[in-house]
């Protein structure tokens, strides 16, 4: 019985012993670096579908001020993003992204079911302009 456990636990070290130098090995075998392998960031590839879609609404005296609210809670939030030392460039961008992203969300959730249905028939419009514009770009094997 001993001995099934000393081989047991000899052949798992063994397995880490040889797996400890491979992360080093894949890096060194590697010849682009790995920021080369990351995606483009969302900015580059496309716009925001939503940046336009609220343009030319006719708001009510009360949306108008629940939409001021909200754009200045995120603006807020976005200026002390900007101000944070700690992350990095990417991270910000995230982060932005994201309080954009949220800001669209809130402003949709107060418009009225007609104006709900103007932005998302922009939304679909833009989307589908933008996928067009992708498939002519993309190159023909």
């Amino acid at each position: 019985m001993k001995k099934n456990r000393v081989a047991r636990l000899a052949g798992v070290a063994a397995q880490f012993i040889i797996l400890i130098p491979a992360p080093g090995l894949t890096r060194a075998q590697s010849p682009t670096p790995q920021m080369a392998l990351r995606p483009p960031a969302p900015s580059e590839t496309q716009r925001d579908p939503y940046a336009d879609a609220f343009g030319g609404l006719t708001y009510t005296p009360e949306q108008k001020e629940v939409i001021n609210k909200i754009k200045q809670d995120i603006a807020a939030r976005k200026a002390a993003v900007l101000k944070d030392d700690k992350l990095t460039e990417e991270q910000k961008d995230a982060m932005l992204t994201g309080y954009t992203r949220i800001e669209h969300g809130l402003i949709f959730k107060e418009l009225t079911p007609e104006q709900k249905s103007q932005v998302t028939t922009r939304v679909r419009a833009s989307r589908q302009l933008d996928q067009s514009a992708q498939k002519t770009k993309a190159p023909t094997r």
